[in-house]
Order: C-alpha cells, then sequence, then structure tokens
C-alpha cells in the first residue's frame, strides 16, 4: 500500500505517545494482538526495550486463532512475553452476562497483568483503549480506571483512525488495516448465560467464516438461532448461492446446533448488542 505523510496534529500525538510510555519507565501490556494492543506494544517496545512486557492471557472467549496470531508475531519481533489464564467463565457475575460484564472480565485480567508485571519489576499496566472508545459503552474502562491501568493512547488523544495511520505510516505494521475484533462474549444478548459450548458454536462457525477468506464478520448467538452480521463485500459473498457458500455455512451452522441461520440485513457494526440498552 502507498504510504503517505502524516499531517502535524498526528505527528504530535504520536510523540505525545511515545512520551506517555516512556516516563513509564516499565510497562506490561495487556496484548491482545489486534489493532490498538499493537501499537501501544510496539511504541512500549520501541521506548522501554526490556523494561516492557506482552501479557497474553488465555480465556475460552479468546478465539485461538487470535490467541496464535498473536503469540506468533510477539515472539517474530523478539518482544518479551508471557502467556497466562484468565478463565472469565468462572466468574459467576460474568457467565450470567449482566450488562456490566465486561467490568468483571477486565477486572480479572487487569489484576492478572499487573501481577506478573510487577514480578518483573514493572510498576504500570496498559490496555489498548483509544480515544474513540471514550463514547461507548465500555464497563471494563471501570476497572481499568479502578485499578490504575494506563491508557497511553486515550490519553493522548489518538483515535481509531490515527492508530491504523501511524501503525501503517511509521511502522508498517500489518495490523493497520486489520478488522476489529471483539471477545466472543460479544456475540451473545445481555442476560443470555454464557457457557464454553456456546463459545465453541461461535467460534467455529467464525473460523469457518476466517477460513473462508472473509474479514468482516459476526456471529451472534441467540439461542436457536445464529444471525451472521457481514460487512458489504462479505454479505455479497453469501448472496452469491451459485457458488454454494451459502450451503456450507448453513450446513456448518446447524452441524453445530442451530436450528435457523439468519443474516442480518444492517449489516456488520460493532458493539450491536449494546444497540439493546439505548
Amino acid at each position: 500500500m502507498e504510504r503517505h505523510a502524516m499531517n502535524e496534529t498526528t505527528v504530535a500525538k504520536h510523540e505525545h505517545l511515545k512520551k506517555i510510555i516512556r516516563d513509564t519507565k516499565g510497562l506490561a501490556v495487556a496484548f491482545s494482538g489486534g489493532v490498538d494492543s499493537t501499537l501501544v506494544l510496539t511504541v512500549a517496545h520501541e521506548m522501554l526495550g526490556e523494561r516492557c512486557l506482552a501479557v497474553i492471557a488465555t480465556s475460552s472467549t479468546y478465539p485461538d486463532r487470535e490467541c496464535k496470531q498473536a503469540i506468533d508475531w510477539v515472539k517474530t519481533s523478539e518482544i518479551p512475553h508471557l502467556v497466562i489464564s484468565s478463565e472469565e467463565l468462572d466468574i459467576p457475575e460474568f457467565s450470567k452476562n449482566p450488562t456490566n460484564r465486561c467490568y468483571y472480565c477486565k477486572k480479572e485480567l487487569f489484576e492478572k497483568v499487573g501481577e506478573v508485571g510487577r514480578e518483573r519489576g514493572l510498576e504500570w499496566v496498559s490496555d489498548g483503549s483509544n480515544a474513540d472508545d471514550v463514547g461507548d459503552y465500555r464497563p471494563g474502562m471501570s476497572a481499568a480506571r479502578e485499578l490504575g491501568v494506563v491508557s497511553p493512547l486515550m490519553e493522548a488523544g489518538i483515535t481509531k483512525a490515527e492508530v491504523r495511520e501511524i501503525s501503517r505510516e511509521v511502522y508498517n505494521l500489518a495490523t493497520a488495516d486489520k478488522p476489529a475484533m471483539a471477545c466472543l462474549a460479544s456475540r451473545f444478548p445481555y442476560g443470555s448465560m454464557i457457557t464454553k459450548e456456546k463459545l465453541n458454536q461461535v467460534e467455529t462457525i467464525e473460523n469457518f467464516l476466517d477460513a473462508s477468506g472473509l474479514k468482516i464478520f459476526r456471529a451472534r448467538h441467540h439461542g436457536t438461532i445464529v444471525r451472521l452480521e457481514l460487512g458489504a463485500e462479505e454479505l455479497a459473498r453469501v448472496n452469491a448461492t451459485e457458488n454454494g457458500f451459502r450451503d456450507e455455512i448453513v450446513a456448518l451452522a446447524k452441524k453445530q446446533g442451530f436450528h435457523y441461520v439468519t443474516v442480518d440485513l444492517e449489516g456488520f457494526r460493532s458493539g450491536s448488542m449494546n444497540e439493546t440498552l439505548k
């Protein structure tokens, strides 16, 4: 992709980001391999060297394919890292799936990241929240604030678009154009119990869509119904019945135990389960 010079505002924000991270003098980064945390970790490694640690937390809600990609990337990048377990399903308040579900998840995650960080002399924990996250419903941010977690991207005023721009123009990161990816728990309506079996149903379908070359998708779990949210190109491909792709999806979903397979005409939108809260 053609490279472009960043405007002065974005350049200044990038410099501010570097200063924020450098001033921590040591940082444990909660790393998922997504667009935001990859940029935070990249800058942390640039500014702090061995005084930064990528902490990757495995769990039933973290897709295996994403976890493997994250581990492969830190190994290839030669960034100090540690893989820990953070199983949210063991938290009753989480598995019952209340509207503040993410609070319990993030609280456990950041406590564990902080613990392993302090064992290595790293005082601060960082998340990947950016400036755009302020306007969304994110109870997990309450847990971050309670535990003193820093949000360098947010503090520097860097938006999602600027995260992608800096990732691309400064660091040539492959994640610059990576679609947003939320944890698998976000596929369930609030109040619907989250179980490992249900998570496996969703992950199996999404793994198939990913392996089939789709980029933008979500498989939302509504009991015996799976509701697919797709990007425009993905929707066109599913609707092209002559290649039999749609039949493959239906067959797989029914094998997973769903009675009905639907496609949402509004298409993909991040955080669509929060629409019921408005």
